[in-house]
């Protein structure tokens, strides 16, 4: 494992791989600065630029837009109290009004110094999960990796929302989407109703975008005002580093609550970031400030935000469960690859895991002081109103679409799919489980093929599988149960924005 950690490292400082790390920061910058628009909608945009493209190449590019979009969605946060990401909502507790009081830069510069260590942490904590969980991965077969993916879309389902069963209901929804098109075990074709652009299936990136893309930029049309009144950074942005110092030990809590709560399915960077929030106020002595500009609100919640990313990949990497909409895009994308989650990985592939691990170290190091030098800037156009930024986004958004099969198949797809997405979003049902459904239902299937092929009806009767469906089982009823409780606790937005 030293031997692929280091090769895996000396691969990553080549300079294409390094310029597409680089890349995938630099992009992260247009999609963070925008409210709304979060990591599912970054992932989807690089999606159809990495077919073809060296696998190490495309996994720099993916770990590049993932550290930035953990560490700048800081900026319309304080700056424009509108959160970038869903991980960013508690940092507008304190970071919007120390912006108030003339501490912009103070404040920006806690945050991209807490993300820094939070994101290294994060990596650490992927890295350590490695060697931990190869024994463990390799026990497992077919039919156990079917009951985990069950496992990962009602856990999904059942903590996405005030209604723990509307998520359930989209989770499966988006597993039945998945069936579209050809079987995996048979020559016949699904629910295409004689159309030759579905024969293939419904294209992930069509999808993706409709539901979460377009929904969100219809909203920002909607409020259409300028962003800020306030572009000044003000100063004491030495002051902001020196604070995370003084609070080292806060941060070093806070991410290792982001990385706990990124390896559970379903939680999310916002869960994260709001618990660490709270651990912050509870474990405070003062607590009069919190609310009204106290930089402890802004350190805590960003480093569990950065933290929490290489925690979602834990699951990702070693199950095949992504916890995350932005994680189930990133799922599709190592398929793409050749790149197969799970025992290949470790034992054919730990190179290509190891190179996740210092592509987000590294990563979080550039993206901070990356945000560093743009802060100034950005807070000074901050004063443009949003409808010039509008077209630019659906520029990308429609080219990516149509990327996907390049038929104007795509381009109808995505209209009626945005039109799903954005009624879900007015009713209140949870898109994330619908896509992480539709990811993990071609999974599902496949595992559940290859189960009844080796074992016939014997598999239900393995003991692990008996011991994962009782989970999920207790999962349901006890997120029926105490679903909103647990939500309301955690902002009931939280993972459906995430």
């Amino acid at each position: 494992m030293t031997e692929a950690a280091l090769s895996a490292f000396l691969t990553l400082l080549q300079p294409y791989n390094l310029a597409m790390l680089l890349t995938g920061v630099l992009a992260g910058v247009f999609v963070g600065i925008l409210p709304g628009l979060g990591g599912t909608v970054g992932m989807i945009i690089l999606l159809p630029f990495v077919y073809g493209m060296d696998p190490y190449a495309a996994l720099a590019l993916f770990m590049g837009m993932t550290a930035m979009l953990r560490t700048v969605d800081s900026i319309p946060a304080i700056l424009f109290a509108l959160p970038g990401t869903a991980g960013s909502q508690a940092t507008i507790m304190d970071g919007y009004p120390l912006a108030r009081k003339g501490q912009a830069g103070r404040a920006l510069a806690a945050a991209f110094t807490a993300s820094m260590i939070g994101g290294v942490i994060g990596a650490i904590a992927l890295s350590l999960s490695l060697p931990l969980a190869k024994p463990i991965i390799s026990s497992l077969g077919s039919p156990e990796f079917l009951m985990l993916a069950i496992l990962g879309i009602t856990m999904v389902g059942v903590l996405s929302g005030k209604r723990p069963l509307r998520g359930i209901i989209a989770g499966f929804l988006g597993v039945w989407l998945s069936t579209i098109g050809g079987a995996p075990s048979a020559v016949d074709l699904r629910y295409t109703f004689g159309l030759p652009y579905m024969m293939e299936g419904m294209p992930l990136v069509v999808l993706a975008m409709g539901l979460f893309a377009i929904p969100e930029i219809v909203d920002l049309v909607v409020r259409g005002t300028t962003i800020s009144d306030t572009p000044g950074l003000g100063k004491g942005v030495l002051n902001g580093i020196k604070d995370v110092f003084r609070n080292i030990w806060l941060v070093l809590r806070c991410s290792v609550i982001g990385t706990f709560v990124g390896f559970l399915p379903g939680m999310g960077a916002s869960a994260a970031n709001w618990m660490a929030y709270g651990h912050a106020v509870q474990t405070a002595k003062d607590k009069s400030q919190f609310g009204r500009g106290d930089i402890r609100g802004v350190i805590a919640p960003e480093s569990a935000n950065d933290s929490s990313a290489g925690g979602s990949l834990i699951p990702t990497i070693l199950f095949g469960i992504p916890g995350s909409a932005a994680m189930a895009v990133f799922l599709y994308a190592l398929v793409v690859l050749g790149i197969n989650p799970g025992p290949t990985m470790l034992t054919q592939q730990l190179d290509m895991a190891y190179m996740m691990v210092w592509g987000l170290a590294l990563g979080n190091i550039i993206a901070s002081l990356v945000c560093m030098a743009i802060s100034a800037p950005i807070a000074r156009i901050t004063t443009i109103s949003i409808h010039y930024w509008i077209p630019f986004a659906l520029v990308i958004i429609l080219l990516a679409s149509y990327q996907s099969t390049r038929s104007w198949g795509d381009l109808l797809l995505l209209i009626g799919i945005s039109v799903l997405g954005w009624f879900m979003k007015r009713l209140g049902w949870p898109r994330p489980p619908l896509l992480i459904g539709f990811v993990l239902g071609g999974i599902m299937e496949r595992y559940l093929w290859l189960s009844s092929m080796r074992y016939g009806a014997e598999w239900l009767t393995r003991p692990l599988v008996i011991v994962i469906g009782i989970i999920t089982i207790m999962s349901i009823l006890a997120g029926l149960g105490a679903g909103g409780y647990l939500r309301s606790k955690f902002n009931p937005k939280a993972v459906e924005d995430d």
